[in-house]
């Protein structure tokens, strides 16, 4: 801790207790309760914290590498109290047991009701009291509570007035039904601690919000509080790190960039903006940004011109940054800074914002002790991964043949579902795909992957269960086309128990629902599980059989009632259509309808000149692909015409591929457009020429250089150096140019 200690004034003591309210991860508070420690020498340090966690405390003390975070969860509900070195809390913790005082954690578990809407319990109170607080910003001239705060405390050497400062916020409060719970509970620990102190004092550190109402609370019963019990959850210590805790990254908590708060606090403020000046042109020339000594020295001139301005007795955070942003930044920015509105940067920023924001969050990351305890699913993976070869670095190959490759992979999987990070599938079976026997993954050792098993473990006790209650969990918030995203990962990881809800869900909602786009993404999600049955055990299944069946025959009604005029092709429409194709022809044995009743109801839309020109060309494709020849001759009077090939060629490119016929009419009428035709006609072309590989695009270029009678390389037609719209739009600009000189005399 560098710099001298703050004298402990604003912490006020009434009926023997000393209230220190803090801001939470701040190093000036922090400095306050190591300070009122060290003068009080109190027999008890009371502490906003877990109260279930208070039997396990010693478990905070085993030496981690900070920042850590307690993790709470019960069901369906998770939250994390964070802690830094410079965190009021942890402070308290670790000077209370130097000066060999009792630490308790005084407030509700996480699990309790009052923390229902809470996943950080370390959250500014900050929408509680925005009205005083913008008062005050107004009154002080700076952007936000964060410049606020680094205003009046943390750039002073003894910050005094923290005390009045919580109390003029919470007058204008009302503590709602979840603080009100809370500070009542808190306030029985503080009165049953004054009582057992023999006449010592007692050390009370909780959020500055709450710390007017303690005071108030200190008549009444004396007797140390019960602590709820729960049902299910637990409590465990997970690694966490900056980039997790910066108020920048949407961390809830007060304080932004820990990194820098992390140099104040072991190095005071202005060793701590030499950090960040330093760091911040290190990263510029990582990145090949020009930074030359002049700007650093611009910078520091900057900056601590701007410090005296404000009045400041040591740099701010804002006045570096501010500082920063003179000397480095010479354009206008296209987006306010964040540390002026507390927010995310957005795509497109200042290189030079980028690397100030990197390097105020800093790159720590915490470890815990390796005798902390640990939650049953963190050994059983670890124990599957040794198991099946899958702990190491590189790269895995799976033969899905193989039952044990296929045991393997439903691990991965699992994983997968959960989050868990160094597991990537690169290949594999997909969502309404041909059928995939291999998959190849890419396996990388993170440091991230404890915590992710740790705050992975609220799911389950072992890798199957905590993967199941995951799926079973998006299930039942799952839209329509959603569902079979849901049903294929229950597939992919080998959980059986799931997948007969879904099918019934997917049935449901697909006898109900009115959408073509939901439809043709369930539909083609659940044919590549019926033809993916060699792996999964899906053949025949009748449950997928009847999805299927009711699928088919739901897009088939909705498409024959569908008009409108001509519109831009709709991929999600003709996705739909595709998949109605797959079902005829790869799972015949679901479908109640005849092929005859599928060909005639494509054989009418695509006649139906009220119908969508894409959807008139995928119908007459779908017709095609069940083996009805079409009339070729019929083309030459469609309009709309690329729209129309969109929808043909997303259905029945093969067919196309195999008719010249149809090509050399296709050419005929491309080539018969005008300028102005082919220009309107582009967009569409060129959405339904992507439905062709370049393999086969080489084969229609031969098959038009055939029909034309000429010789020459169908590659080279197929491959232009220019985007073929910039060459339309050339194009376009020299017809107008032409049309100037023509009509100025100058042709």
């Amino acid at each position: 801790m560098a710099g001298a200690a703050p004298r402990p004034a604003p912490a006020a003591r009434l009926m023997g207790a000393v209230f220190v309210g803090v801001r939470h991860h701040s190093p000036a508070c922090a400095r306050l309760v190591a300070a009122t420690i060290e003068r009080h020498r109190p027999a008890y340090v009371l502490i906003e914290g877990p109260a279930d966690f208070n039997e396990r405390i010693d478990e905070l003390l085993l030496g981690h590498e900070l920042p850590v975070a307690l993790f709470s969860y019960s069901d369906e509900h998770a939250s994390w109290s964070p802690f830094c070195d410079y965190s009021p809390e942890w402070v308290a913790i670790t000077e209370a047991r130097r000066h060999h005082a009792e630490v308790r954690f005084i407030d509700l578990p996480a699990w309790h009701k009052a923390f229902h809407d809470v996943t950080n319990r370390y959250a500014d109170a900050e929408l509680r009291y925005a009205e005083v607080v913008e008062r005050l910003c107004r009154e002080f001239a700076v952007d936000n509570v964060d410049v606020l705060w680094d205003h009046l405390f943390e750039a002073e050497e003894d910050p005094r007035g923290l005390a009045e400062y919580f109390d003029l916020l919470r007058g204008t409060a009302t503590a709602d039904e979840g603080d009100a719970a809370r500070e009542a509970y808190m306030a029985r620990w503080v009165r049953a601690a004054v009582k057992h102190a023999g006449g010592r004092p007692v050390v009370v550190v909780t959020g500055g919000f709450h710390t007017p109402a303690l005071r108030a609370m200190l008549d009444g019963d004396a007797e140390w509080p019960e602590v709820p019990e729960r049902e299910r959850g637990a409590s465990y210590l997970v690694p966490y790190s900056h980039a997790r805790l910066d108020a920048f990254t949407g961390y809830q908590s007060g304080m932004p960039s820990p990194g820098y708060y992390q140099q104040v606090w072991e190095n005071g403020p202005q060793r701590a903006a030499d950090w960040l000046i330093e760091s911040v042109a290190t990263r510029l020339r990582r990145e090949q940004q020009p930074v030359s000594t002049a700007d650093l020295i611009a910078a520091h001139t900057q900056a601590g011109a701007l410090a005296r301005l404000r009045g400041h007795e040591n740099l701010a955070r804002t006045d570096v940054l501010d500082g920063l942003t003179s000397a480095l930044i010479s354009e206008d920015l296209t987006q306010p800074p964040p540390w002026t509105r507390r927010g995310t940067l957005q795509p497109g920023a200042h290189p030079a914002l980028v690397e100030m924001i990197a390097a105020l969050r800093g790159d720590g990351v915490g470890r815990l002790h390796p005798d902390t305890p640990a939650p049953p699913l963190v050994d059983a993976v670890l124990h599957l991964l040794r198991e099946h070869g899958l702990d190491g670095e590189g790269e895995v190959a799976l033969d899905l043949t193989d039952p044990k490759a296929l045991e393997r992979s439903r691990i991965l999987h699992r994983l997968r579902v959960l989050r868990i990070p160094g597991f990537d599938r690169t290949s594999g079976p997909s969502q309404g795909s041909r059928p995939q026997l291999d998959e190849q993954w890419v396996l990388k050792p993170v440091e991230e992957r404890l915590a992710a098993l740790i705050e992975a473990a609220e799911n389950g006790a072992t890798l199957a269960e905590a993967a199941g209650a995951v799926l079973e969990r998006r299930s039942r918030h799952a839209q329509l086309d959603h569902l079979a995203e849901v049903l294929f990962d229950a597939v992919l990881c080998g959980i059986t128990t799931l997948s007969g809800k879904v099918k019934e869900s997917l049935d449901e909602g697909v006898r109900e629902t009115g959408d073509l786009a939901a439809l043709g993404h369930v539909l083609s999600g659940v044919l590549g599980l019926w033809r993916h049955d060699r792996l999964f055990g899906t053949a025949k299944d009748p449950l997928l059989g009847a999805v299927i069946d009711t699928g088919t025959a739901r897009v088939l009604w909705l498409i024959e009632g569908l008009h409108g005029g001509p519109a831009p092709a709709d991929e999600n429409r003709l996705r739909a259509m595709a998949a109605t194709r797959d079902a005829v022809l790869h799972a015949k044995a679901a479908l109640s309808l005849d092929i005859a009743d599928v060909t005639g109801v494509a054989t009418r839309v695509s006649n139906d000149v009220q119908a969508p020109p894409d959807l008139r060309g995928a119908a007459l494709g779908l017709a095609w692909a069940l083996g009805t020849q079409p009339d070729v001759r019929k083309v030459r009077g469609i309009d709309a015409l690329g729209d129309w090939l969109a929808g043909l060629f997303a259905v029945a490119r093969e067919e196309v591929l195999a008719s010249p016929e149809l090509v050399g009419v296709l050419d005929e009428l491309v080539s018969a457009m005008t300028e102005e035709e082919f220009l309107v006609a582009l967009p569409a072309l060129r959405l339904a020429f992507t439905y062709f590989p370049p393999r086969e695009r080489e084969t229609i270029a031969v098959t038009v250089l055939d029909h034309r009678g000429v010789a020459g390389d169908a590659r080279s037609v197929t491959r232009l150096a220019a985007d073929p719209l910039v060459v339309a739009e050339a194009l376009a600009v020299e017809k107008r140019v032409d049309a100037l000189l023509v009509k100025g005399g100058l042709a």
